[in-house]
């Protein structure tokens, strides 16, 4: 089944489905559904987990309807299924007041578990924008994702591309809170 033909978004709303995402190693499964379907003995070979251990975590994201079954087949009398990302992205709530950003998390443990001595571009940069300077900035980093996104060839290695664009908690707001 070609991602094409999934729902293009599936929103994050019970505790169910924010517990199964906010899983370092469901991230990971999710993250080799997300271009093509695989199997369980796939899904553990690409994420460096034992079969049994990858079925515990695909059955619960099945169960809070992130990931489905797209195709079955017959090997040697056992049935084999196929799973694939229940749609092409997944909306996470925001977090609460106080709360970690889970995709946040999932990205810098992504960036600091990747080959030390591959290619990456990570910066940060620190501005002073206007209301509408910082809505056209973010308007223009989604659009970018979205047509690197089209691009996308599921032969190819994958890349992740992450962004936050927010404004800081002012410095007598932060100093405030830890005391």
């Amino acid at each position: 089944m070609p991602t094409d033909d999934l729902p293009e978004t599936f929103h994050v709303t019970t505790a169910e489905q924010l517990r199964a995402v906010s899983n370092l190693t469901r991230h990971r499964i999710m993250a080799v559904l997300r271009f093509e379907p695989a199997t369980i003995t796939q899904i553990a070979e690409r994420v460096g987990l034992a079969k049994g251990s990858s079925s515990y975590h695909v059955r619960l994201l099945e169960r809070a309807g992130l990931v489905k079954v797209v195709r079955t087949r017959k090997v040697r009398g056992v049935t084999e299924r196929y799973y694939a990302m229940a749609a092409q992205a997944i909306v996470l709530p925001d977090p609460g007041a106080g709360q970690p950003d889970v995709l946040m998390r999932h990205a810098v443990a992504d960036l600091e578990a990747a080959p030390a001595d591959a290619e990456r571009h990570v910066g940060m940069a620190h501005l002073r924008l206007t209301d509408e300077q910082f809505a056209e900035l973010g308007a223009r980093l989604g659009a970018l994702a979205d047509e690197y996104r089209k691009l996308s060839d599921p032969s190819l290695p994958d890349t992740s591309f992450v962004f936050a664009l927010f404004h800081p908690a002012r410095r007598d707001q932060a100093e405030g809170d830890a005391k």
